[in-house]
């Protein structure tokens, strides 16, 4: 599904022991937990739990961990309101509101409590419904109100929200340092460091001299191998964490590289 096709609202609801992964979140998110618990790690590598009953804000442009945790024989649930950037400019506009060029640090921000977000998170349950088409304007009117309701709250978030910058060209280095251990698509980096695709390869080969792909995987190696023989983690703990899709692949490239399976250098 295209982003300019995202739902208004969403929804997660699932049986299973647990559940890893990791995405970039292109717009702004307000959520509340209904059941079981999310953990979330930013690329601060700050980390953030939510159990059942809390309300979170996730700022847009941000690469984020998550292990979303059902509860003993039930299932994990939430909801969540995307508050696009369209949608965003037009309230901005017909309220008169702006915001600053001040920038919040916090990816992701654990709300305070509070009656009104659980009776307009309440009044959602029946967009839950699989027999139900809720129309775009039902739908926007949702938008509009979590906006209200998130300002009200908390006013300084005026500043997060009307802010309609785009990430500016940053020092490559640095910041694929930081963000190596995420596996988005490589256009994500591009855009996260103010470039174009094109660009973010050509300037990388010069910082790096050599492909973004090939210094990822020996980047995420190299990490792997200091927690492997330094800190006595295993393989099975680390690959998701590192950026592998799955243990197999990670297993075979770092005997690839090393010579030796995770579990010899650890007894080595």
């Amino acid at each position: 599904m295209a982003e300019s096709e995202r739902p208004k609202i969403g929804y997660s609801c699932y049986f299973t022991r647990s559940r890893e992964g990791e995405q970039f979140v292109p717009e702004h998110v307000f959520s509340y937990q209904i059941s079981g618990r999310l953990t979330m790690t930013d690329d601060n590598h700050h980390t953030n739990i939510f159990n059942e009953g809390d309300f979170r804000f996730i700022r847009r442009n941000n690469l984020v961990k998550y292990i979303k945790e059902p509860p003993a024989g039930g299932e994990f649930k939430s909801v969540s309101v995307y508050l696009d950037q369209q949608s965003l400019r037009d309230f901005s506009i017909r309220e008169g509101i702006e915001g600053s060029s001040v920038r919040s640090t916090a990816s992701v921000i654990k709300l305070k409590p509070n009656t009104l977000f659980k009776s307009y998170m309440d009044s959602l349950q029946p967009y839950r419904q699989d027999d139900v088409v809720i129309s775009d304007a039902l739908q926007q009117l949702k938008v509009n109100e979590a906006i209200l309701l998130l300002l009200q709250a908390d006013p300084s978030l005026a500043d997060v929200l009307f802010d309609f910058s785009e990430p500016g060209k940053i020092d490559l280095e640095g910041f694929m340092e930081k963000n190596f251990h995420f596996n988005v698509q490589m256009k994500r980096f591009a855009y996260l460091s103010g470039r174009s695709l094109a660009t973010f390869k050509r300037d990388f080969e010069k910082v790096f001299n050599t492909t973004p792909g090939h210094w990822l995987q020996e980047r995420r190696l190299k990490e792997a191998y200091y927690l492997i023989r330094e800190k006595g983690r295993s393989a099975s703990d680390i690959y998701l964490d590192l950026g592998f899709e799955d243990l197999s692949h990670f297993s075979f490239a770092f005997k690839n590289k090393y010579g030796l399976t995770p579990s010899k250098v650890m007894t080595h």
